[in-house]
């Protein structure tokens, strides 16, 4: 089994993937706060 060195593994991959899931639920929390918003202005 070849050795492991500390902090060689190519992790682009990764990281954008959690960029995009960061950015994805951002946006997520942000649309439900207006259709809240919406919601509360509708019926108030």
């Amino acid at each position: 089994m070849a050795e492991h060195k500390h902090g060689s593994m190519d992790i682009t991959a990764q990281e954008q993937m959690f960029a995009g899931f960061v950015k994805f639920w951002g946006r997520f929390a942000v649309g439900v706060m207006i259709f809240l918003a919406f919601l509360a202005l509708v019926n108030g």
